[in-house]
């Protein structure tokens, strides 16, 4: 993942059978030659799906698990997100190698896959390295660009990409599938959202295109070379489908504070999006609009930001859901719930309901 070392001790509630894991390896990556039992420590994060740093004599590996008492299996499916990377390695340089996907659930309790690690910085709430704010500006563009070249590859001549294609209807069934999940991970404390899902319902647009999109684009998910000041690597492939490219960048820009933005919204940033020299919100949309030649004004603009706070807001929601009812004890969690309710009214705020 990172040649800076962010790993931690492993969160009793997320160990598993590392000699079990090692023996799985040993059998079915005989080519990498992997000897006795690796060090395991954990990656920050893990909201999601749980990664870990396997350190064997002389080679890192990366393993992917589901977190315990999982709500939403079909975002957890590890074979899925193991072939998507394994399916762009040829046309996409960003992916990790895969090492070995692993269906037994009898090994660790789920299914895991393995994979190389990149080597890089990945930026958390600060970038990581020194940088002006020409450099960083330059950084910037070069990292959504990279955005606009995932959605460029050729879906169709990749036979596992092309399988994810459902077709037209992407802006309605992610309206919808995502106002159901937040009807399932409901809690007592959840707000009223009906004014946001209906308003979103009336006034959903036609799809702009089909394309492979990563669904989960955040600069926390990059790995970065700070010498080169360009991406070598994009991680966390979980939700990545194909669909519509502006719900790509729409969700991607839910998580993109800015130096303007309120101190709530603030205490929630987890990428470096408020450095000297990033860009503003607004100056990523022209600059993707102006790199793939799909114009949106503002007012058009609006339904896909509203619609990526949304979600953003269920996924917290279903979080907050696993916490609130004792599935999981991470007391990180424990903010989710009021970031849900900031971003309902966040939501209301722009549309004026």
């Amino acid at each position: 993942m990172s040649t800076r070392d962010e790993s931690r001790p492993v969160r009793d509630e997320d160990a598993f059978d590392v000699e079990a894991v090692a023996a799985w390896l040993r059998e079915h990556a005989p080519s990498y030659d992997l000897v006795g039992t690796p060090e395991v420590r954990q990656f920050p994060g893990g909201a999601s799906n749980l990664t870990y740093l396997l350190t064997y004599p002389g080679r890192d590996l990366v393993l992917r698990r589901p977190p315990a008492g999982v709500k939403a299996r079909s975002a957890h499916d590890m074979a899925r997100e193991h072939d998507i990377q394994a399916a762009l390695a040829p046309v996409f340089p960003y992916v990790a190698t895969m090492v070995g996907l692993c269906r037994d659930e009898a090994v660790i309790g789920s299914e895991f896959y393995v994979m190389e690690r990149l080597e890089g910085t990945i930026p958390r709430r600060r970038l990581g390295f020194e940088a002006t704010p020409d450099d960083v500006a330059t950084l910037c563009g070069r990292a959504w660009d990279v955005l606009v070249d995932l959605h460029a590859v050729d879906v169709a001549a990749t036979p596992a990409l092309s399988e994810l294609n459902r077709g037209e209807g992407y802006v309605a069934r992610q309206v919808g599938g995502w106002t159901d999940r937040l009807a399932r991970a409901a809690t007592d404390d959840l707000g009223d959202w009906s004014p946001v899902t209906g308003w979103l319902a009336a006034h959903q647009p036609d799809d702009r295109g089909q394309c492979l999109i990563h669904n989960d684009f955040r600069f926390d998910n990059l790995v970065l070379s700070p010498e080169e000041l360009r991406v070598t690597g994009v991680l966390d492939w979980e939700m990545a489908t194909v669909g519509d490219p502006l719900m790509d960048l729409g969700g991607a820009l839910a998580y993109w504070v800015e130096p303007g933005d309120d101190e709530f919204f603030q205490q929630f940033r987890r990428q470096p999006s408020t450095t000297p020299g990033m860009w503003t919100r607004w100056e990523v949309v022209d600059h993707y609009a102006r790199r793939t030649g799909l114009a949106v004004t503002p007012e058009q603009w609006r339904f896909y930001e509203v619609f990526g706070l949304f979600r953003l807001a269920v996924i917290a929601q279903q979080i907050w859901y696993r916490y609130a009812l004792g599935q999981t004890h991470n007391e990180a969690y424990a903010v989710f719930g009021p970031a849900v309710a900031y971003l309902e009214q966040r939501c209301r705020r722009l549309l004026g309901v």
